[in-house]
């Protein structure tokens, strides 16, 4: 019989597993997937379609890891950073793992069907699908992390179905807005360990960009504010909107001056403190539609 100390260090392993100990990739998930819900609602979601996409960005978050761990397991064991975790270190079986990521991938459905929004249940299916094979595209493709950002960003196409029954060009802007934020972000991350990935024959951006990955990361930065305030031109949003970009560009700035010496801390600091470029841009959406409104009224 399982005892209660003996379940809950199996649950704690779970938890490592699904990386709700370090909750920087619900946020960086969550971020691009609040733009879109405020976007397409003008500044008021419906609260049942914001709870569901708040729990389900963590669930496809939990379930990316579990299966990105499970893709890597022979790899990660030659990577300083990442032999110690569960399913490496043998603490958590492969079986465990793939019950565990499907049982995740199955609640985060059942939230959509609870939805009822035809195209959103259509959409889970991709979304499904990125959450599942991004772990193997290191395999083959140069820089996966355009593909992450496919697979992160996909909640934006979701959140316009939901809110509008359908996705117009605005969503897939704002998609692709995210693909260059999370080339650079998850560059940055991949920089900590690139002499780790040479050995083990992983592709990253930081490999492929090479001498030119600062370069590089403050490119897709600026990729990912031009777009994004090119929409918001477009949609004729207000100051706020702009400031919120402005005071994300600040920040992009504080990162060049972390990441320009290559060295893994600080370019490690730099992927964390992505959480506030993606705040500080949710905030500038939030305030720009609150005064709107205000005036309006």
């Amino acid at each position: 019989m399982l005892t209660w100390p003996a379940l809950k260090a199996r649950l704690d392993l779970y938890e490592k597993l699904m990386r709700l100990d370090k909750p920087i990739g619900i946020l960086l998930l969550l971020w691009p997937t609040l733009w879109a819900l405020w976007l397409s609602a003008d500044g008021r979601p419906e609260w049942a379609v914001l709870v569901v996409f708040l729990l389900g960005t963590v669930l496809m978050r939990s379930a990316g890891c579990v299966i990105n761990d499970y893709a890597d397991r022979d790899f990660d064991r030659h990577v300083e950073r990442t032999k110690e975790r569960p399913l490496t270190a043998g603490r958590v079986s492969t079986k465990e793992a793939l019950v565990l990521f499907a049982g995740l991938c199955l609640l985060a459905f059942a939230l959509v069907l609870v939805l009822g929004r035809p195209l959103v249940i259509w959409l889970s299916l991709p979304a499904l699908f990125l959450a599942a094979s991004y772990p193997f595209t290191k395999r083959f493709f140069a820089i996966p992390q355009a593909y992450l950002g496919i697979a992160f960003g996909f909640g934006i196409p979701m959140a316009y179905a939901a809110q509008l029954g359908t996705v117009p060009a605005e969503a897939w802007w704002l998609l692709l807005a995210n693909i260059f934020w999370a080339v650079a972000y998850d560059t940055e991350y991949a920089m900590v360990d690139r002499d780790d990935d040479l050995k083990i024959g992983i592709k990253t951006s930081a490999i492929t960009f090479g001498r030119f990955d600062v370069a590089a990361v403050m490119l897709c930065y600026a990729a990912t504010l031009a777009i994004i305030a090119g929409l918001g031109w477009s949609l004729l949003r207000g100051w706020p909107f702009f400031a919120g970009l402005a005071v994300a560009a600040a920040i992009m700035g504080v990162h060049y001056t972390w990441i320009r010496g290559r060295e893994r801390m600080p370019c490690f600091k730099a992927f964390l403190h992505n959480n506030w470029v993606g705040a500080a841009i949710f905030a500038g959406i939030v305030v720009d539609y609150l005064l709107s409104g205000r005036n309006l009224g």
